[in-house]
Formats: C-alpha cells, structure tokens, sequence
C-alpha cells in the first residue's frame, strides 16, 4: 500500500526556498526566484522566504548596485553595512539605500561624520584604495573594488593599531550563452605600529556555472597569507597591492594550469582503468579501428 504523501508545512517550504535562493549561482537569483514563485503559488511564503535570503545572497556574492544621482557604484557588503538596508560607499563618502529582494539602490544620503574613519586613517585608506582602484582595472575588467576601515576608525596619529580590509568583486554574466562567472576576494590589513609591520590575510573565491544542454559548476577557495612593511600612507599602498597582485596572479596562474591538465589527470582517473577486455586502449593509434568495417563483419554485410 502507497504511503500518503505528507503536506509540508509552510516554515518547511520557506527554508527549502532560501537554500535554492542562497545556493543560486553568481547572477542567477532573479531566475531561481522567478522559478520559486511559480512553484510555492503562496506568495506570503514566499516574500518571507526572500526578505532573509535576499540579503544574505547579495553580501556574501559582494554585488555592486548603481547608485543615483550619478555618485558611482556601491559594494553590498558586510564591512560597509551600516544597517540593515545601509551601506557605505568609502569613495564617495555616501551611504545607499539598497532595497536587497529588487537588487537596486533607491536612495542616498551623505555619510555623518561618525561614519567615517578620521583624517589619519582616511590618508592610508584612500592611498591604498588608489592603488587597488589601478590594479582591479588592469586585471578584472569589470571589476569593483572598496577598501574600508574595520578597527581602529577613529585612531588620530602613530602609536596605535588599525586594519583595513580590500574588497574585490568581479563578475562576468552572460545567461543567453548559458554561462555566468564570479571572482571574489577579500584582503585583511593588519597595520601594527610596535612592530612596523603589516600582515595580510587574504580569501579569494572563484565561481562559474555553465548550463547549455547540461549543468556544470565550479565554486574555487583559497587562502593566502603574507607581511610588508609599515611605511608612510603611499609606500605601503604599492606594497600591499603588489602583495594582493602576486598571490592572486599565482592563484590564477595555479587554477588555469589545474583544468589544462584536466583531460591527463582527474578525467582519466574517472575512467576504468583497464576496459572490459583487460587490454589497454591504443590512444596512440586509434586509426587500427574503423567502426564500419567492424559492423559488417559482424553482420555479414558485402559478403
């Protein structure tokens, strides 16, 4: 006898909803959403279910929304996140409003005094967002980057310590030929005055999803970690960045190699290793089989 078949509750649909929404690859949430819609046909399940993904989704993938006015681009990202719908754009001294479930910032407003790093710590951030501002553009085309200030905001002069934190965010969408791509990292600067120097902590993430005629994802993390010197706001501007430049110029270099040897390697440890017949394939001479003489032989055919 069938069991019957058990209806979910609605707290059951709404967490099986945010993990599609959550778990939808870089660009795509609009689509799953859209999906997700149609399929629950309740729409107080529904926005409950995007009120809380929503946010989260556009955090942790660091989007970029225009804002109005014509100040710029703004980060959606934790370290800016003022409050809830907040967000502060440090190059702009501009806070938006950003309305999380339609990915559009709809307001502005100048940042208060209070919400900004004080004129010492400003110099180093703005220098070394200067610099990143330079590389993101040789190396990400379209790419957007935001230094902001995570410690020690309001320190005034030498003597104490503060941490700075790079946020790099890149994606190349392009749906009509089934395929999306994302690069995020995230560089953590520790500037510490007793022993003049400076230690990075950084986490890249590199996703990619491509779907024609199949389903393929990729989701790449790595973390690297190094130091340089504490020197004046410029000086170790150029030297952060040229940190950040080699670890994620090696990383690349590290991912391209991986899939070049793809085909040797993780492909071919796919396969059996020996087929059926306990005799290896000639790929060194595959031009000894020809697959129609084999047929009629088998079958008799031209005899």
């Amino acid at each position: 006898m069938a069991e019957e078949e058990t209806e979910l509750s609605e707290k059951q649909k709404k967490e099986i909803a945010k993990w599609f929404l959550l778990n939808a690859p870089a660009g795509e949430i609009q689509y799953v959403a859209k999906d997700l819609k149609s399929v629950l046909n309740d729409d107080d399940v529904y926005n409950e279910a995007a009120s809380e993904a929503f946010p989260v989704y556009n955090k942790s993938h660091m989007i970029c929304l225009e804002m109005p006015g014509r100040f710029g681009d703004v980060l959606v990202t934790s370290y800016g996140e003022l409050q809830d719908n907040e967000y502060l754009d440090p190059k702009t001294a501009q806070v938006a409003i950003v309305d999380h479930v339609k990915q559009v910032c709809t307001e502005v407003r100048p940042a208060t005094d209070e919400e900004l790093s004080s004129p010492y710590i400003e110099e180093y951030r703005c220098s070394l967002e200067a610099e990143m501002l330079k590389y993101v553009g040789e190396a990400y085309p379209k790419g957007f980057c935001s230094v902001y200030c995570i410690n020690g905001k309001d320190v005034e002069g030498p003597g104490s310590d503060f941490e700075l934190v790079v946020v790099i965010s890149a994606a190349r969408l392009s749906p009509q030929n089934f395929c999306n791509g994302s690069w995020r990292s995230i560089w953590n600067i520790e500037f510490k005055d007793d022993i003049q120097m400076l230690e990075l902590k950084g986490k890249l993430q590199v996703g990619a999803h491509y779907f024609e005629e199949g389903n393929v994802q990729l989701d790449a993390k790595h973390e690297s970690r190094d130091s340089t010197m504490f020197q004046s706001p410029d000086d170790s501007a150029i030297a952060i960045a040229g940190v950040i430049r080699h670890h994620e110029t090696e990383y690349l270099a590290s991912l391209e190699a991986s899939y070049l040897n793809l085909p040797d390697t993780t492909f071919k440890d796919l396969r059996r290793k020996l087929p059926v017949t306990r005799t290896l394939f000639p790929w060194h001479n595959t031009s000894q089989f020809n697959l129609t003489r084999e047929i009629s032989k088998e079958l008799g055919i031209g005899k």
